[in-house]
């Protein structure tokens, strides 16, 4: 299959090899009828042993065990909805069954709320003895350390009721985003570089964005924008219901903000955040000098956002069919050893990705699934180097979510956000460093800097004005400031000159890049995208220069799932994120590669 319609094909027209196949969580949408009546009835009867966690270790462990395989069943439930729904949004059924996945969801858990505020209840003394003394419940005892230090935010059973009911209303400002970006917003068409006439779409965004026709690309981004212009107050309206919500939910579990909200539970400290950002902007003059060097190599008189993702070295052009994408990934990633390969052998053979566009599919990217489920992959790939970038990353995902699921009890079997994007990020350096061995004349390797340059670019630079702008707006809400869509857009206009330099002239459009970033919504999530490529260049760098012991260190840390804190995991794996260090060193390694960069052939001469 490839990128050469210009209609994008409906669910219907998609091969089956190029689908995931959710058919092994349920067959049917009978059996995912039958299962949902089966979980109310089984939170009914967990309900109803509240106030009994008192009685005995015994019963707290037989609580928690009926717990977890509620949790895990339920998460299956909710994963196949809304994986089906994902992959076609226009699809009634799925939007039905997500819906009520995620109410049922509500409901149980507001059931299953007692719990924790009823084991907090309990004297420590107690659950120590009863630890000391029920070899079974050694299991929890993570699990329980973690939960006494929450005892200051964890709520009476009553309000945690009350809380987890309104999750199902919580839920919605990210909800109608979702619906009114992916289903409801009608794209222009615009004439592509061979003439044609296409209309937009959010895969097509970067695919065209990237075109070497400086036309394209500005049609591109203003007719993209145009779309979203009409629709950015009620944009900033959904935003900031849902920025409200998070500091909302802080106050009353009694934080002194959002983002300690948001960092506390998984113990990382706020230094790790503050540090990020002041780092990163105390080194913002290499970015500047980047867009000095990009304006150079385009030969353009100005540089504008949109010229950003095309390729600053204009002869070199590199097809990748998802075939040819798998093989790389295979050879990519053999260092790290059988064990892994044979993973992703099986990710391959039995449908766990779901490859190429359709109409009313989710735009972009991620790695799904959930404990017992495979762990899925959508991808909207487009038959470019970067969508096996992307394949890589998501891969990593899958890899990192395969590994723990097999490893640890479902309880310890997720993994936190703060290292949820290492295992991608390594994937990507890993796939860099194959490709300059392996594949790379002298056009590739130029090529390859500059993606290297790019990653550090769009993963720590970019993303850490995406973190200051994430933190700028709980910050207002928490001032009791209102977050219009001027307010919004005049603090993202400055940030973006800010990050980007004097070199960059800023279209009006960018004041609102934010209407458009689903990652706002997920409440300081993107921060770990820049702390995770740091950690990934530098475990990736471990790996090729030590080989096996590297490699069983990073194993190992994919199979820690969050057994432990996220800080000692990586710490385990080789790499100490509470120091500003591996920032530093990022930035470092961004300045080495603009040395590259600038040696590899004149900068006259580039293009």
């Amino acid at each position: 299959m490839t990128m050469t319609a210009t209609k994008v094909p409906a669910r219907s027209e998609m091969a089956p090899e190029y689908t995931w196949d959710l058919s092994v969580i349920f067959n049917d949408v009978p059996s995912w009828e039958q299962e949902l009546v089966a979980l109310e009835v089984e939170a009914r009867a967990l309900a109803a042993l509240q106030g009994s966690l008192g009685a005995g270790s015994q019963q707290l462990l037989t609580v928690l065990h009926r717990r977890d395989a509620l949790e895990q069943r339920l998460y299956a439930l909710y994963i196949y909805a809304s994986h089906r729904k994902d992959s076609d949004a226009t699809d009634a059924v799925g939007q039905a069954l997500q819906e009520r996945a995620g109410s049922a969801a509500a409901r149980i858990g507001a059931a299953l709320a007692f719990i924790e505020p009823e084991i907090l209840a309990l004297p420590e003394a107690t659950l120590n003895a009863w630890l000391a003394n029920e070899a079974d419940l050694q299991r929890y005892a993570y699990w329980l350390s973690k939960l006494n230090l929450q005892r200051a935010h964890i709520r009476s059973a009553e309000v945690e009721g009350v809380l987890a009911e309104f999750s199902d209303i919580t839920r919605t400002p990210y909800e109608t985003f979702e619906m009114l970006v992916d289903s409801d917003l009608v794209m222009p068409t615009i004439t592509d570089e061979h003439g044609e006439t296409m209309q937009l779409s959010h895969g097509r965004y970067g695919r065209l964005l990237e075109s070497n026709d400086r036309r394209v690309r500005h049609d591109t981004f203003k007719g993209y924008y145009s779309a979203f212009r009409p629709f950015r107050n009620t944009l900033a309206t959904t935003l900031g219901a849902a920025v409200r919500t998070h500091v909302m939910q802080a106050r009353i579990r009694n934080y002194g903000s959002a983002l300690q909200a948001a960092l506390e539970p998984n113990e990382i400290p706020l230094t790790v955040y503050h540090n990020l950002i002041t780092t990163v902007e105390a080194n913002l003059h290499l970015n500047h000098r980047y867009m000095e060097l990009r304006k150079r190599l385009m030969g353009l008189d100005d540089l504008r956002v949109y010229d950003l993702y095309a390729q600053p070295v204009a002869e070199v052009e590199l097809e990748v069919p998802y075939a040819e994408a798998q093989e790389m990934m295979l050879a990519a990633f053999a260092p790290l050893g059988r064990e892994y390969g044979a993973a992703l052998h099986k990710a391959f053979r039995s449908r766990w990705i779901d490859v190429y566009e359709n109409v009313g599919k989710r735009s972009g990217a991620y790695s799904g699934g959930c404990y017992g489920t495979p762990a899925y992959v959508l991808l909207n790939y487009q038959n470019r180097l970067n969508d096996a970038f992307t394949l890589a990353h998501e891969l990593g995902h899958s890899m990192h979510s395969s590994f723990s699921r097999q490893t640890q009890p479902f309880i310890y079997s997720g993994y936190t956000i703060f290292v949820a994007e290492v295992a991608s990020t390594l994937n990507e350096a890993l796939l860099t460093d194959y490709m300059l061995k392996h594949r790379a004349d002298d056009a590739l390797r130029r090529m390859l800097i500059v993606e290297q340059i790019e990653d550090i670019r769009r993963t720590i630079l970019r993303q850490t004005m995406f973190a200051n702008f994430e933190l700028l707006m709980h910050q207002r809400v928490e001032a009791g400031e209102p977050l219009t869509a001027e307010a919004l857009s005049a603090s993202y206009y400055e940030l973006a000159a800010k990050y980007h330099g004097p070199t960059v002239v800023l279209d009006d459009e960018i004041a609102f890049e934010w209407a458009r970033i689903p990652h706002f919504y997920y409440k300081f999530y993107v921060y770990q995208y820049a702390t995770g490529l740091s950690a990934a260049l530098a475990l990736s760098r471990q790996i090729i220069d030590e080989g096996a012991p590297a490699v069983e260190r990073y194993l190992n840390f994919l199979r820690g799932g969050s057994s432990r804190s996220s800080i000692e995991l990586l710490r385990g794996a080789g790499v100490d994120m509470t120091s500003p260090a591996p920032i530093q060193a990022a930035m470092d390694r961004f300045g080495t590669l603009l040395d590259e960069l600038e040696a590899v052939r004149p900068i006259a001469d580039s293009r």
